[in-house]
């Protein structure tokens, strides 16, 4: 791998961090009731996205949706097989029970999440309509109407919003 292979996937995390940390911060700038800072962050944060796509482009990471289909689920699969597994088993050893609940609850919708991709690969191509919603506490993700109750963490049906 070349050095400029390496910066771009370097440069890829960083601006993909970048723009979760500053949507977040948007959010937060929100809630205390400063609107301008929280559209600066999510402007921020829309430029962040910009970044990381063409790097990723330059990287060859878009490929076509069949063959993205099948690295998503083999994502998944080793987040919930590998990875949260052990981190799981590490914040329980150490009692953070904060990081505990979050890696838990990751853990759990990404189970959910290879499934939904795998269903998506066997349907490609035929079209379906289906609405998508996500849990706003745990990450959750529905396929068509979400239940009453998150089975995973609790939260009540308008804890769900929908993805356009």
């Amino acid at each position: 791998m070349s050095r400029t292979e390496k910066n771009l996937q370097e440069a890829f995390a960083g601006e993909s961090q970048a723009n979760r940390k500053y949507t977040a911060f948007a959010k937060k700038a929100e809630a205390e009731g400063y609107a301008q800072a929280a559209k600066l962050f999510r402007a921020a944060a829309d430029a962040e996205t910009v970044h990381a796509l063409n790097h990723l482009k330059e990287l060859g990471g878009i490929k076509s949706t069949k063959e993205n289909l099948i690295e998503a689920i083999s994502g998944e699969t080793h987040e919930f097989q590998s990875m949260y597994p052990q981190m799981i088993a590490d914040a329980e050893a150490e009692g953070i029970k904060g990081a505990l609940r979050s890696f838990n609850y990751a853990n759990e919708v990404e189970k959910i999440h290879a499934d939904l991709y795998k269903k998506m690969l066997d349907a490609l191509g035929k079209n379906e309509d289906v609405d998508y919603y996500v849990c706003q506490v745990c990450g959750n993700t529905f396929e068509g109407e979400p239940p009453d109750k998150c089975p995973i963490c609790g939260a009540l049906k308008k804890s769900f919003k929908m993805v356009e």
